[in-house]
Order: structure tokens, then sequence, then C-alpha cells
């Protein structure tokens, strides 16, 4: 009856580590620690990941609900968002331009607003009439610099770590192909030594010589697959995140900014100016001025 060996090989890779010169064994404890790095990535990143996309898509679907850019801001913070990029950016964003509408206010005539809650998507135009304070295009220029900026380090967090299972994929196989390379070679300096070219005194060595790119293998081939998933998980919400933030700068361009006409401006301008002559030259009453 022919006997099947086990496909893992569990006495035969003891064996080759116990056989193992103390080169091997020091490239065996290198690819582990890297192997240990690399689960380590790959479970942290996936769980980043996951909650990523679907905090992004619970954002996603809100700031869809609303045409005021300033709307979830004004709410309050959402923890049902915590972890999306998108959100964050949001964040950022929105407190820029809370800033210079409090500090760089413009003040413009607005026409009163009153939105159809049935028709939600289509009071966008007269909700930047309705407006009254807005910003100026040099505070806008501010906003945007702070929407890159987030951008950018979103981003950056989402790749973090991913140099790690890059380094797994590339380097395993060739940190064990080292281990190999070098345990045969003082596997064949060991028997040109003892003058016994037999199977006997040559299999031992070589048997823990492949252990090493074996062990490599191992550590790389978890490493790639997870390397691919992510990179192509990062790569949709990085798009999705650049597509949002030009999305929400033209928003508040549309609603906050003001785009007047320069003969608008100097109009209101010297209405402005007007206003506080007049009031300049009346003055306060005196008591004498007062008839009995």
């Amino acid at each position: 009856m022919i006997s099947i060996q086990p496909i893992l090989a569990v006495n035969a890779a003891a064996y080759a580590i116990q056989n193992a010169t103390t080169e091997g064994k020091i490239t065996v404890l290198t690819l582990l620690v890297l192997s240990l790095f690399s689960w380590t990535i790959i479970l942290t990143k996936f769980r980043q990941l996951v909650i990523a996309s679907k905090a992004t898509k619970k954002f996603m679907a809100a700031y869809a609900a609303t045409r005021d850019p300033l709307d979830i801001q004004r709410k309050g913070e959402d923890k049902s968002f915590d972890g999306a990029p998108a959100y964050q950016l949001y964040l950022r964003g929105a407190d820029e331009l809370a800033y210079h509408l409090k500090n760089n206010p413009v003040v413009v005539n607005a026409t009163p607003f009153n939105p159809d809650p049935n028709a939600i998507h289509t009071n966008t135009d007269f909700l930047a009439k309705s407006t009254r304070v807005k910003i100026s295009m040099s505070s806008f220029d501010a906003v945007k610099v702070i929407l890159e900026e987030a951008a950018g380090s979103e981003a950056i967090a989402l790749e973090k770590g991913m140099i790690v299972l890059s380094t797994a994929v590339a380097g395993g196989p060739f940190i064990g192909l080292l281990g190999t390379v070098w345990g045969v070679m003082s596997t064949f300096a060991g028997i040109a030594a003892s003058h016994a070219a037999t199977l006997t005194a040559m299999a031992p060595g070589v048997a823990a010589a492949l252990v090493a790119t074996v062990t490599g293998l191992l550590v790389a081939i978890p490493a790639m697959f997870g390397y691919n998933f992510m990179v192509t998980t990062i790569r949709h919400l990085t798009q999705e995140l650049d597509g949002f933030a030009s999305r929400y700068a033209n928003q508040i361009e549309h609603v906050y900014v003001d785009h007047r006409p320069l003969s608008e401006e100097l109009q209101t301008a010297n209405e402005a100016l007007a206003n506080r002559i007049v009031i300049a030259l009346k003055g306060p009453e005196t008591p004498a001025m007062i008839a009995p």
C-alpha cells in the first residue's frame, strides 16, 4: 500500500531548522520578524480601510442631503463619520471657512430664502442669493489651501505602513534566497573539507539551506495579496477624496464667495461710506438743542 506524505512536512522543517547553520538561523529569524511586522500592518490596515470605507459612505450620503457646505458642521460632530478621510477634510475646510466668515466677512444685500423641503437639491441658487455674509476671493484661496493640505495629509495617513508590505513582498524571497545560497555554499565547503561527497553528508545542509527560501516565500505571499488589496482600496479612497475636495470647494465658492461685479461693490461701499458720514455729521444731540 502506497503511503502518502503530508503536504506540510512539519518534521522535515523541524529537522532542517535543527541542522541549519548560524547564518541560516539568523536569516530565518530575520524573516520571522519581518513577517510579524507584515501581519501587524495587514490586520491594522485592513481594519482601518474597512472603517474608512463604511464611514465615507455614511458621510457622503449625509453631505448629499444638504446644499449648505456648513450644515453638517452646524449640527455638530457625528461619531459615525469618524475614520472617514472625507469627513476630516470637510471639518478642516468648514473650520477655515467659519473663521473667515467671522473675522473677514463681506456683507452683501441678500434676498429672503424659504427652502422647500421637497426640493432640497434645487435650492442652491436661492441659498447663495440669500446668504448675506460672504468671504472674498483671497479668503477663499486660503480655504482651498487648507483643503489641499487636508487631502494630502489624509492620503498619507491611508498609505502609512504600506512600505512594510512592499518590503516584505520584494525583499522576503531575496532574503530567503540569500540564506539558501549561503547555506549551500557552507554545505559544499564542509563536504570538500571532509572529503566525503555522499548524499548522507550533503542532505542535512541542503535541507537546512532550503528552509530559508521556504520561509521567505511564506512571508512574501500573504504580504503580496494584502498589498494588492490595500493599494486598490487606498487608490479608490484617495480618488474619492480628491473628487469630494473639488466638489466641496466648488460649493463653498458658489454659496459663500462674493462674486458681485465691481460696479456693485463700489456702489455698496459708497452707500456704506455715505451712511457713516451722515451719522458723523448728525452727532449726538445736546440737552440745549432739545426744546422744553
